[in-house]
Parts: structure tokens; sequence; C-alpha cells
């Protein structure tokens, strides 16, 4: 079987050679193809030439269009710094809405240009190169995450306080934007939609189910709409989060080492496919690949067989490559049976 082969047997629940590995790989990608970071984030050949060579000689089964949460808010004219060898960065001390004022002249920007062209321009050429190999991922920032690039993290978290219906609004425009987005990334060839919404993290369960999860919810559901998969991955500690992200009928949630696998199943099911979550710091780069075999095979335990092999959030950029083959030996050893309740092989 191939990537995309392998990764749809599991989210159908069907037979498969062996477990999907799915790591994020961004910086790492870069320094393997000897590129500088600032090329990778804005030359889609970069990104789409570290992607290939990267999962074809690891062995992983998709490719990704992730470089920075930063695209979005940069087309919609926020300020960005850029930087030689490192991520694209909102400056939050300038943000977008720092005066709430300026929302009321904002507009969804051109989709076909920009920043976001790039990414569309990096789907088509993948597309072309490995389309029918490996699952080819598209990206788009959740609710919470991309009005916190608009209006800045601690101005957002006040507002939810403040002045909530600001906040609904903000959310209401950053889900027309994105599923816009979303839609010209599948026109482009993305199978699957990667949601990134870190800044929900930070909010505890009652603002969580109150202003967020509706609209994620209905992010998911529109990703759907547009005959893609759905990847849901928020960084950080989301415990406290954990039951209502598996409600929303997302195909992969990704979990930070931070939420224990056997607490995401305990809080959202058998049914739910999970990935992760290995520590990619302390245990898949700074452990050897005894320690890393060791984690993956309590990830695996806990999860039981709705699970794909990938590390908590994005593999750094040093990581030995004996380490990453080792996520990727895992994966290779383990065969699915073609049922959703069947036991780890």
């Amino acid at each position: 079987m191939n990537g995309v082969e392998r990764i749809e047997a599991l989210l159908n629940g069907s037979a498969a050679d062996q477990l999907p590995c799915m790591p994020i790989t961004m910086q790492f990608a870069c320094d393997f193809i000897g590129a500088k970071y600032l090329d990778y984030a804005t030359d889609y050949r970069v990104m789409a030439e570290g992607q290939v060579r990267t999962a074809e000689a690891f062995g992983f089964d998709y490719v990704n269009t992730m470089s920075d949460p930063a695209t979005e808010a940069a087309d919609c004219g926020a300020t960005v710094a850029f930087y030689p060898n490192s991520p694209p960065a909102i400056d939050e001390s300038n943000a977008l809405l720092l005066d709430k004022l300026a929302f009321t002249s904002l507009a969804i920007p051109d989709c076909t240009a920009g920043r976001m062209l790039n990414r569309l321009k990096a789907l088509d050429l993948l597309k072309q190169r490995v389309g029918g190999e490996k699952q080819v991922e598209g990206w788009i920032e959740g609710p919470c995450a991309e009005a916190a690039d608009l209006r800045g993290i601690n101005n957002l978290m006040v507002d939810f306080i403040d002045d909530p219906a600001f906040v609904t609004d903000l959310f209401e425009f950053v889900l027309a934007m994105e599923l816009e987005f979303a839609r010209h990334q599948v026109a482009a060839g993305a199978q699957s939609i990667g949601i990134g919404d870190a800044a929900a993290s930070l909010v505890g369960p009652r603002i969580y189910e109150k202003y967020v999860y509706p609209f994620e919810k209905r992010m998911v559901d529109g990703v759907h709409a547009l005959g893609a998969r759905v990847r849901l991955h928020i960084c950080g500690n989301t415990r406290k989060i954990l039951t209502g992200m598996g409600r929303l009928g997302c195909d992969i949630v990704d979990l930070d080492f931070l939420a224990p696998v056997g607490e995401g199943r305990q809080a959202m099911g058998p049914g739910q496919i999970l990935l992760g979550n290995i520590d990619p710091v302390r245990v898949l780069r700074n452990g050897t690949p005894d320690e890393v075999l060791s984690a993956l095979e309590q990830c695996h335990e806990e999860a039981g067989v709705r699970w794909i092999c990938g590390a908590g959030c994005e593999v750094v950029r040093d990581t030995p490559h004996e380490n990453l083959k080792t996520l990727v030996q895992y994966a290779s050893s383990h065969s699915l049976a073609g049922s959703s309740n069947c036991s780890i092989e």
C-alpha cells in the first residue's frame, strides 16, 4: 500500500499493511535539503522539494504545506517579521486589529494572491510530484489562532471577557476567510486540510465550549463539505478541552505531548483516530532510539488501533535521523486489521 491508501484504510476502518506515519516536518524538512527557512516559507518550490525529499527519504505517508501561522494574517495586512533561517512571526505589538475599530474596514483578502497563493502553488506542485502516492495536506488557521494573529493573543484573551460580541464577529470573519482559503486549497490538490488552532489551548473549558467550539465545528463541517479530510492540531495542553475536540468530527486529532494519549482516548471514545504524541524535544530529539521506541509503544497501547505515528508537535530541526527512522520503523512493523475494535498486533 502507498501512503494515500494506508491513511484512507485507517480512516475507513479497513485493513492496512502498516500504521500510517505522519509527523509534522517544517524546519527539519528545510534543513534536510540545505535551504534557508525564509526560502522554505516564501517559495513554494523550496517547500515542495523539502517535503518530497524528506517524505521519500524517511518513508512518511504524507506531505504538508505548513510553514508558519502568519500566512493569512499577512495577506490581511498584518505586520509580519521575516528572518533568514527562522519562521516568520506576527508583530503582536503592532497587531492589525490592535484598535478594534480597524475591524470595520477588514475585508477577506484574495486567496489567489500573496502568501496564500504560494501555498496553492505548493499544493499543485506536490500533487504533481507525489499526489498519487502520499496524502497531500493543506493547512488553515483555526478561529482562535487566526483571531489571535489579527488582534494579538493577549488582547483576544481579554476580549473573551470584556467584549465577547467582538470575538464572535471576528470569529465569523475568520471562518469565512479560512473556508474560502480551504476551498482553493482543495481545488489545488489538497486531499486533507489541517486546522491549526494553538491559541485554543489557552482558554478554559467554559470559554472553549461557548465561543471556540462552535466555530471549530463549523470549520470542520465546512472543510468536509468541500470533500477533504480534516486533521485538527492544537499545540499545548488541551487536557481540559479534549471532550469538545472529540465532538468536532475530525478525521484525525493530534495530541501534543502535554495531553496524555490515554486521556484523549477516554475523552473522545474508541472511534476517534489520534495522532502522536511523543515529546518532540525530550524524547524524539534528545532521547535514544530505544527511548523513542518505548514512548511509541506506550502511545500505541493507550490509543489502541485507531492511531497514527507522530510526535506531539513539529519535529525539531536537529532531530537525529536515527530517532526519526525509529518512528517510521515502528509504524511499518505494525499492520492493521479491518476493524476499529481490533487489538494491537
